[in-house]
């Protein structure tokens, strides 16, 4: 065959080898388009269906229904073997994307703009959060993929709040006691009667002299009176006691909101502490356990322009009075006076979190049976001891707003009632001043960072201002326990409190 004759033949082969550029289509998602083909429909390929679905309705027509937002390829056979090629662009209808821009509008704010390039929705401008950045991000999602360039406004400084609190304690103890003991001495023996309440009879020793016998007594208690000529003698407990305990301590701690903070001023007192050891031999440890004035507290500000926090004020003192002693150390016990609470209040104002009135009478009577009976002579044969308790507490805690003072305002300072040394210098060892150093450049401010820092971790010591409509956060604090390996507990005297 000559090259002429095959010329037809060759450019028919490159024409089905290589059809034509693909034509463009644009379908609206959730709406419909009729492809119309010259020739009669053979065979039909979509790249993506979840994109496009294409359905032949006739011999010659095709259904193209936009399902989601993207692109992708249809081809096409016809009877005579040709192939056609269509790019479908599958996009969002403009009611759909005026209904978003509403709603970022109203939602973020007018600062935010979008537009969409393809099946990509590119979020600029400035919000006020992270909270309206994801909120924005949410709502342009339901156009396509989200390329989110928007910024975070830094906002204000957070608050620092002030806790004042006011424990007062008064403890009162009275005390009485009267009691009598009688003892008889002559030349058949010695003689003597007790209730024993305030200890035992009181050991009589006689000894010869010269001059005569003497007596000796190893307890009098505090009156005593003998008579020689009646051979009769009497020792009287009769006594009184008052104690007074006060305690008004007044901590301030200060933090910002949503950071605990604790303060401690007191010490610590050792005690011995038994551990376990092979085939039972125990062997003492020494631990120290911390008393004195305590203060922990969280504090939270609440969209309502309050303050919530969870408190818990303590004062503790070493108590001798219920002491023991290990292997012959003496180890007193601890007196506590705790309170843990949480309340909601607005700054400047007060609480009242504990109250606590506490009277206590013991009354103890001994006597000797058949005799401490008698009327009237009845009481010589009695002992008495009446004990009462006093104790009153309030705890008063009020929460403040505070800001820092200005640089080179007067500071509170303590005043000392004793002069130092002449020789010491006036003022502690410092770093030099901006006369040694130059000037110091003042820190950097910005408006703004982009919300990719700000979720990165990089902006996170840039607090977050709360959503106005986000709830109130719930927040707890550890209760404050002993150190492990004491085995002390005391209740919390919140009790009978009431605000007034």
């Amino acid at each position: 065959m000559r090259i002429h004759e095959l010329a037809p033949v060759l450019i028919a082969a490159a024409l089905y080898i290589c059809p034509s550029r693909a034509a463009d289509v644009v379908v609206v998602v959730d709406k419909s388009v009729i492809l119309a083909h010259d020739n009669s429909i053979r065979r039909v390929s979509v790249s993506n269906a979840d994109i496009v679905e294409a359905a032949a309705v006739s011999a010659r027509e095709l259904l193209l229904n936009g399902k989601k937002q993207g692109d992708t390829t249809l081809m096409v056979w016809d009877a005579k073997g040709t192939r056609s090629e269509y790019d479908i662009h599958v996009q969002a209808s403009s009611s759909a994307i005026d209904a978003v821009r509403g709603e970022l509008g109203r939602e973020v704010g007018p600062d935010v703009s979008m537009t969409l390039e393809g099946k990509n929705v590119f979020l600029r401008g400035m919000v006020s959060d992270g909270i309206a950045a994801d909120r924005a991000a949410s709502i342009a999602g339901t156009l396509g993929k989200v390329i989110n360039l928007l910024r975070v406004a830094i906002p204000p400084q957070e608050p620092q709040i002030l806790l004042k609190v006011r424990f007062a304690s008064i403890s009162r103890v009275a005390a009485q006691q009267l009691g009598f003991n009688f003892l008889a001495l002559d030349q058949w023996g010695i003689g003597a009667t007790s209730t024993n309440q305030f200890g035992g009879q009181p050991n009589l020793s006689t000894t010869s002299h010269l001059a005569g016998n003497s007596i000796s007594f190893t307890d009098l208690l505090n009156v005593f009176y003998f008579n020689p000529k009646l051979d009769l003698g009497a020792v009287v407990r009769a006594l009184e006691a008052k104690s007074l305990l006060e305690i008004l301590a007044e901590p301030n701690l200060l933090t910002v909101s949503g950071k605990q903070a604790s303060f401690l001023a007191g010490g610590e007192f050792p005690f011995p502490t038994i551990q376990g050891g092979a085939a039972g031999v125990g062997q003492i440890t020494v631990q120290f356990k911390e008393f004195g004035i305590r203060l922990g507290f969280l504090p939270t500000v609440t969209p309502r322009g309050t303050i919530r926090m969870v408190v818990a004020p303590e004062v503790s003192s070493l108590d001798y009075s219920n002491s023991l002693t290990v292997n012959g150390a003496s180890v007193p016990g601890i007196a506590t006076r705790r309170v843990q609470t949480e309340i909601e209040l607005e700054g400047g104002q007060s609480f009242v979190i504990a109250g606590l009135l506490n009277n206590q009478t013991q009354e103890q009577l001994n006597k000797i049976p058949g005799l401490g009976d008698i009327p009237l002579l009845g009481k010589l044969f009695q002992s008495r001891q009446i004990t009462k308790n006093n104790n009153e507490l309030l705890v008063m805690v009020t929460p403040q707003l505070v800001r820092p003072a200005p640089a080179g305002a007067t500071m509170p300072d303590i005043k000392m009632p004793m002069p130092y040394l002449k020789e010491s210098a006036p003022t502690a060892p410092q770093h030099p001043g901006e006369k040694v150093t130059g000037a110091v450049e003042p820190l950097l401010k910005i408006d703004s960072l982009p919300v990719e820092v700000l979720k990165s971790g990089e902006g996170s010591n840039v607090p977050t201002a709360p959503s106005p409509s986000a709830p109130p956060s719930q927040i707890s604090i550890p209760m404050l326990q002993p150190p492990p390996g004491s085995t002390a507990s005391s209740s919390t005297p919140s009790q009978g409190g009431s605000h007034p």
